[in-house]
């Protein structure tokens, strides 16, 4: 059963084999994080072309996310990485090239940061982190609101992040996921990213923490600003971010065909590095 048990929760996951012939355990797995109040299915666009490319690929649903389990507590980023280094601790894979979503860039990150050597590379899709002082003020508000009445706040905030050429079927998932989401965990994990103590979600404390991943990065930004932000934070010279202008927030579920070329262009071009190490 794709279930993995792991101390205090019960993470749901997938765990699907290159099509093509060769070792399961060959190559680099990729691991595909979903966002807030979202889960692996969000991935179901691109697995299949994924492994038809070779890839191992790795979908879990994050804590108190999905079919996984929704304990009272541990929606930080940091927590949700921790459960991620276990499941991979669990299925004996040593390292990942980590794709994350929103959210699932800073628990990404924090991975590549909190468990060094875990992650060989990051592809972050327009990520939650990095949020600037015009955005962030208007979190506090929002956190009261989820105290009061989560499920509706979240709705509330959908509609920014879509454009008019977002696909309706991409809303109508997204509102029956956050439905589905437990109210706890919505009121949690928001904060967790950008108002409780620690928290990095926000600049200028997204800067120090981000400059501490040494891995190559790519970033894929639905506006300019940001993506310029991020450039200069990048250590590694592979690093990059790029831009889709008009796209919406959930880009890679908008243009799945395009983010999945991306993403396989990128995979061929860490693969090229690898191959040019010395010996």
């Amino acid at each position: 059963m794709p279930f993995a048990e792991l101390g205090d929760v019960r993470l749901f996951y997938t765990d699907d084999a290159p099509a093509t012939a060769g070792s399961r355990g060959g190559g680099t797995a990729l691991l595909l994080v979903h966002g807030y109040a979202a889960d692996s299915q969000d991935w179901a666009w691109h697995i299949a072309g994924l492994t038809a490319a070779g890839h191992r690929v790795i979908a879990p649903d994050l804590r108190g996310h999905g079919h996984s389990s929704a304990p009272a507590t541990g929606y930080r980023p940091q927590d949700l990485a921790a459960d991620l280094a276990a499941l991979l601790d669990h299925l004996g894979v040593r390292q990942v090239i980590a794709v994350g979503h929103s959210m699932g860039t800073m628990v990404a990150s924090a991975l590549a940061v909190e468990h060094p050597g875990r992650v060989r590379s990051l592809v972050c899709v327009d990520p939650a982190y990095g949020q600037p002082a015009e955005i962030a003020r208007f979190f506090p508000g929002m956190v009261e609101a989820l105290r009061a009445d989560p499920v509706a706040t979240v709705l509330g905030m959908e509609p920014v992040l879509y454009t008019d050429a977002t696909p309706e079927h991409v809303r109508t998932a997204h509102a029956r996921k956050i439905q589905a989401t437990p109210e706890h965990v919505l009121a949690q994990a928001f904060p967790a990213m950008f108002t409780d103590e620690g928290h990095w979600g926000t600049r200028p404390a997204s800067d120090a923490y981000l400059a501490r991943r040494d891995c190559p990065v790519l970033s894929c930004w639905a506006s300019p600003g940001p993506a310029a932000w991020e450039t200069e934070l990048f250590k590694h010279p592979a690093s990059r971010a790029i831009v889709w202008p008009g796209a919406g927030h959930r880009l890679h579920e908008e243009l799945p065909a395009q983010f999945l070329l991306v993403l396989k262009n990128r995979l061929e071009e860490l693969e090229k590095l690898d191959k040019e190490k010395p010996a």
